[in-house]
């Protein structure tokens, strides 16, 4: 239990949570582009920053906890793959988000394409993810909360859920996006110390006696490899051959969107420039993917000499609900050593990551609810301050429902296969409907349709039609193949997008490249000449970028980890090689800008 100390810490971040609300709502008040983009005048490194503590949240050391004890070090590949649609959003898609001017992504859809199918994809997807899959997300986040507060202090999860949910409701929706980036750096310091210290103080246990000692304990036998065991076939494929080949592409992930979305989209949106786009989402994939992650392996791995298995879980903690004891619990129950004052910090630190995801969720999701579901289908005629207040309101909403919903879940991996199942096969399209003409609103809402089904017939119709149960990952290639089949007929059955529809956006975004030029050939030649010589096609330097960025990152990331094993030699090699193509990647990426300004 927390002493005086402890709750100073907490309490005071608190109040420095409020004060942020409270000293941005006049600003955030005024209309909806303050409230949910901050005026579009954001610096690259705050928002940068907020990406990083939104993806910080409770279950995301939970969620890795359970990856190493399920799989091992290695098991981590399920979402390291991320990073490759997140360097590629990085150097070819920011630059068109931030060029299309909209207020939200799913505006995106009356941009790029036309009639009632366009305005009916927008409106529902409004509804489907700032509401259904918005609080999924949200949920699986409290449901963190829910085992931390449950080891931690005792509570109940419906107590847990109230206390939890209040304080960042209040701030977001006072303070906007505005709030929520603020809030979100400090946050992001304040949770990064948190697992950094708990980290370094769980390798000191007696249990642990330090790094070296763990790295050699029995329990751990088989768990630090940094790729999978290549004979366990299974293992091979789940976390590491089709997250590399398939996975990264084809799956809606919130927070890895191939091309970018959700948001993530929106901080892009609300840079100040296209190039301050860009560096807030390179800073946000190299501290996600090559900063956080080592802290709460360490956790995680030291779990596992103190809790060899679940029954040892429920040993230590017999009052808690079993339906909870899960992997995912490992990490929670090893804060449960810390000493007070540290536990304070830690505690604060596991606030400020909760809350940084909860009221980005929270703002993202109303921002759908409000800009393209209200003001589009219910009230176009809305006073700006009115379009605040129902934003504020259905912010209040979401928090609600999510709460239930949390009520209802047992385990992190649970809730991200979920929503793995239900993206997969979409990501192909968001890709490509920024550079193929043909791609339609159709396409869309096939792709969306035919993912729930398959999602829904995996999780609730198989196993019981007497069908042998699938792993996860034959699932997800299933689904992939399904919708991707399905989306792509359901284009070339139905009409292609308003030729003026894809002229205007071409003007707009300047996406280029072949996948337009039946566009170009169509239009008057004096009406777009001018436009189509304007922007030089860097897309293939994007990707050549992507590629070194990745190279970058993952040496980053696997140098640290071969520093901290002591196996110096590949570390070195590593290191060296993050250097090289860190230097390599800032050659090419101003080359393009230099290109691209010139052309």
């Amino acid at each position: 239990m927390l002493n005086t100390s402890d709750w100073l810490y907490v309490i005071a971040f608190f109040i420095l949570s409020l004060a942020v609300g409270l000293g941005v709502a006049r600003r955030a008040g005024s209309n909806i582009s303050e409230f949910f983009l901050s005026g579009r005048h954001m610096p690259w490194w705050l928002l940068g920053f907020s990406m990083v503590a939104t993806t910080f949240a409770t279950d995301t050391p939970n969620l890795v906890t359970d990856l190493v004890r399920t799989h091992g070090v290695s098991g981590n590949w399920l979402w390291w793959s991320f990073l490759l649609t997140g360097m590629l959003t990085v150097f070819v898609y920011a630059r068109l988000w931030r060029r299309s001017g909209v207020l939200t992504d799913l505006e995106f859809y009356e941009l790029r394409y036309s009639g009632k199918a366009a305005a009916f994809l927008r409106g529902f997807r409004a509804l489907y993810l700032g509401a259904f899959f918005n609080i999924i997300i949200m949920a699986a986040v409290t449901l963190a909360a829910i085992k931390f507060s449950g080891v931690l202090f005792g509570l109940s999860p419906v107590k847990t859920v109230m206390i939890a949910a209040s304080i960042t409701v209040v701030y977001s929706a006072i303070g906007g996006l505005s709030g929520v980036l603020i809030t979100d750096l400090f946050q992001f310091i304040i949770a990064m110390t948190g697992s950094v210290a708990t980290a370094w103080y769980v390798l000191g246990l007696p249990q642990v006696k330090g790094l070296n000692n763990l790295l050699s304990h029995s329990a751990l036998r088989g768990s630090l490899s940094l790729l999978p065991d290549f004979s366990d076939t299974n293992t091979l494929f789940a976390v590491f051959i089709i997250p590399l080949a398939v996975q990264w592409w084809s799956v809606w992930y919130p927070g890895s969107e191939p091309g970018g979305g959700g948001y993530i989209a929106q901080r892009m949106l609300a840079a100040k420039t296209e190039n301050h786009a860009v560096w807030a989402t390179l800073l946000f994939n190299v501290a996600h993917y090559a900063l956080r992650p080592w802290p709460w392996i360490i956790v995680a791995l030291c779990s596992l000499v103190i809790f060899p298995d679940l029954a040892s879980l429920r040993r230590a903690f017999p009052l808690l609900d079993p339906a909870l004891v899960r992997n995912d619990l490992g990490y929670p129950a090893m804060l449960t050593f810390l000493p007070h004052g540290l536990l304070g910090l830690v505690v604060a630190s596991l606030f400020a990551a909760y809350m940084s995801t909860i009221s980005t969720h929270l703002n993202w999701g109303s921002s759908y609810l409000v800009n393209d579901f209200y003001k589009r289908f219910v009230r176009p005629d809305s006073s700006e301050k009115q379009l605040v207040l129902v934003g504020r309101i259905c912010t209040i909403l979401l928090m609600v429902a999510a709460g239930f919903l949390a009520l209802l879940l047992s385990h992190s991996l649970q809730a991200f296969n979920i929503m793995l199942q239900i993206g997969a096969g979409t990501g192909l399209l968001f890709l490509l409907r920024w550079f193929w003409w043909r791609i339609n609103a159709v396409s869309e809402i096939s792709a969306m349709l035919i993912s729930f089904l398959v999602a829904v017939y995996f999780e609730f119709i198989h196993q019981r039609l007497g069908f042998e149960l699938l792993a996860e990952w034959q699932k997800l290639t299933v689904g992939v193949g399904v919708t991707t089949i399905g989306w792509i007929i359901a284009t070339f059955f139905t009409k292609p997008t308003d030729r003026e529809t894809l002229l205007e956006f071409c003007r707009l975004v300047h996406p280029g490249g072949p996948g337009w030029q039946a566009v170009w050939k169509n239009a008057h030649s004096g009406d777009i000449a001018g436009e189509r010589s304007e922007k030089r096609w860097d897309v293939p330097g994007g990707i050549m970028c992507m590629f070194l960025g990745c190279v970058a990152v993952y040496s980053i990331l696997f140098a640290t980890g071969y520093w901290i094993y002591s196996n110096y030699i590949p570390a070195v090699i590593l290191t060296c090689l993050a250097v090289v193509s860190s230097w390599y990647l800032l050659l090419a990426w101003r080359r393009i800008i230099s290109q691209t300004r010139g052309a």
